[in-house]
């Protein structure tokens, strides 16, 4: 068996007779809302879609993000780039924003209606000058095309990622600004040679969220889950597809 992957999985299974809550993540809601089928054989019958390659890159970026931001974190001063786009905002310190952005912890919700305990790592965390925090996400790609504002279909997943995290603060009680911010750093591919090192074009773009729709989509994973009946094959699910494809072989 493949050490990246567990063809059948027994533990962490939703029970519906269980009083424990069950822990529901930013990224399997992302996978209920992408196909419910997957998400249903995933959190119900441990049956996971195979995984996808780490991207070490990213997260090397993403580290050194956060390195960087924290050292005007400590001082409350604000980022260059936070003042190149007039940004009301600095880094903002918290007792637990180094759990926040745990991606086994993050910051957590007990949704009692459903006794589902949703949560989320952050990247960052910012806050105006009326108190207000603002949700930050770093991303990282390398793209020809100038990124200035996220209105690729794939990019909608970020943009549902912003909002989650954003839901979940107010969940927690905390004053939150309608707008979170994403740190993009797009790789050059200009230059002339590598010269063992790769150059990003930084950019701060904004995006105005609205998280109503997560409370109704933890009402429909809820009932997912309850259900004895597999959700149908996802239309626009490639692993549902290719799974369909395989099948009408008989083999």
């Amino acid at each position: 068996m493949s050490e990246y992957y567990n063809a059948r999985r027994k533990r962490n299974l939703y029970n519906p007779d269980s009083e424990k809550s069950f822990k529901i993540s930013r990224s399997k809601i992302e996978l209920f809302i992408e196909c419910p089928r997957c998400f249903y054989l995933d959190r119900k019958l441990g049956v996971g879609r195979p995984p996808g390659f780490p991207f070490a890159l990213n997260s090397a970026v993403d580290e050194l993000l956060k390195k960087e931001f924290d050292l005007y974190r400590k001082n409350r001063e604000k980022h260059p780039l936070i003042k190149q786009y007039q940004v009301d905002a600095v880094p903002v310190e918290h007792e637990k924003l180094d759990q926040w952005r745990n991606n086994f912890i993050g910051i957590q919700f007990h949704h009692l209606p459903t006794n589902l305990l949703v949560f989320g790592a952050i990247d960052d965390l910012w806050q105006d000058s009326e108190g207000n925090y603002i949700i930050v996400d770093y991303k990282a790609t390398s793209k020809d095309e100038e990124i200035v504002e996220l209105d690729k279909d794939w990019q909608i997943s970020y943009k549902r990622q912003m909002e989650i995290y954003q839901w979940l603060f107010r969940a927690n009680g905390y004053d939150v600004h309608d707008t979170g911010y994403f740190v993009y750093c797009n790789g050059r591919t200009d230059k002339e040679a590598f010269d063992a090192k790769l150059e990003f074009k930084v950019e701060i773009i904004p995006y105005k969220g609205s998280d109503r729709w997560v409370e109704g989509t933890i009402q429909d994973i809820k009932t997912t889950l309850d259900s004895n009946k597999v959700p149908e094959i996802g239309e626009n699910c490639d692993f549902c597809q290719y799974c369909k494809s395989i099948n009408n072989f008989n083999l």
